[in-house]
């Protein structure tokens, strides 16, 4: 090996260790006295060349938190940053910090935060809100630049294939629709299929095809899904051909829908924590659904219930049975499954309705799916990561 590999490997050793540079026998200059100390005041260690003494804090003081995170966003990629960000919440207790206008304006927006400022939203003094709501919108924005081209062309491509017309031009005909209804009409001699009905694609109308109710749960442990959540019901409710509403819950329910229009309202109108009634939210949500065969109804929540469990069952049983599709996200986020009531998942099973956990990349082919009423268990185990 040679000594410019080693000396490079006992850099990033002594970086990961922290502590005195003895243990190593490496020495820091330039840069890497910045990254160490940065590190220190995180997760603890000697720091910029320190005799050992010296702890990881910032002191909850809000110039050393400002100068901490202006350091790491400058030695770190963004990606670290918005780690040492959640891990410096949780570390170093710097909920508080996070009220202040200057604090906000120094940190990396990424979904935690989002839903870390949530949670503060009525806590949250006037003069911290506008900046906020600014760190949230920039958040909101970045995330309907990913997923709003895709769910606009997934479901308009359901609607116009669950919308059919029977008398189509060449270029509409559905032939696997048009063989499948023809099959009786086979004809042996000729090995073919005599087509008595064409089936085609429907084209773009300005009716309402499907009504949509997104159900969410706004326990804290569900914070990145309620974001999500709020950013595709937003997509959706822009498509005429939808009727979108949106409703959260704790144990009180709240309908955000003429919020649709502006996610960022959305968001400051959920609540991040408290207890959660499920039954009493899919019993409003029941009252919004006034078309069973044309309407998705979608829960969103770690099925936890703190309401009459019974009776919950019950109504997903009465929709499911009067036409409704429903569909049950224990999360819809990147970080797959949380921690969920896997007697309640198994029992929702059990009438035919699968809960499992959704990336937002896989929403919108779900929601494709569920328009074309296709089985959505073939769906969702393809949608599921392997192993």
């Amino acid at each position: 090996m040679s000594t410019d590999s080693e000396q490079e490997r006992m850099r990033r050793w002594r970086l990961v260790l922290g502590g005195d540079s003895d243990a190593t026998g490496q020495k820091l200059s330039g840069d890497d006295v910045g990254i160490d100390a940065a590190l220190a005041a995180l997760y603890g260690g000697a720091g910029a060349g320190g005799s050992g003494s010296r702890k990881g804090g910032l002191g909850g003081s809000a110039p050393n938190v400002a100068r901490w995170l202006g350091d790491i966003r400058t030695y770190f990629p963004s990606t670290v940053v918005q780690v040492m960000q959640a891990d410096a919440v949780d570390r170093l207790n710097l909920t508080r910090l996070l009220l202040e206008p200057e604090m906000l304006e120094a940190v990396e927006p990424d979904i935690n935060l989002v839903g870390t400022l949530l949670s503060l939203n009525r806590v949250m003094p006037e003069s911290t809100k506008e900046t906020a709501r600014q760190v949230v919108a920039k958040v909101v924005a970045d995330l309907e630049r990913r997923i709003a081209q895709q769910t606009r062309a997934a479901v308009t491509g359901a609607l116009n294939r669950a919308t059919r017309i029977n008398r189509p031009r060449h270029r509409d005909i559905d032939w696997d629709r048009t063989i499948r209804a023809n099959l009786a009409h086979y004809q042996p001699e000729y090995r073919t299929v005599i087509p008595q009905r064409l089936i085609g694609y429907g084209r773009r109308s300005t009716a309402v095809h499907r009504d949509v109710v997104l159900c969410i749960d706004q326990s804290g442990s569900m914070a990145a899904s309620v974001v999500y959540s709020s950013v595709f019901a937003a997509v959706l409710a822009s498509m005429r051909a939808l009727r979108t509403s949106m409703v959260v819950f704790d144990t009180a329910v709240v309908d955000l829908t003429d919020k649709l229009a502006d996610p960022v309202e959305v968001l400051f109108g959920t609540q991040l924590g408290g207890g959660t009634d499920i039954n009493r939210a899919i019993a409003y949500s029941q009252g919004l659904i006034s078309r069973p065969k044309d309407s998705i109804f979608v829960l969103i929540s770690d099925l936890y219930e703190g309401g009459v469990r019974d009776e919950m069952l019950r109504r997903v049983a009465a929709m499911t049975a009067a036409g409704v599709q429903v569909i049950v996200l224990l999360a819809l986020s990147d970080e797959g499954a949380p921690a969920y009531d896997h007697q309640n998942a198994a029992a929702l099973a059990a009438m035919g309705v699968p809960a499992f956990a959704c990336t937002p990349d896989a929403f919108p082919e779900l929601m494709a799916a569920a328009i074309e009423r296709r089985d959505l268990r073939s769906v969702i185990e393809r949608l599921q990561p392997s192993g």
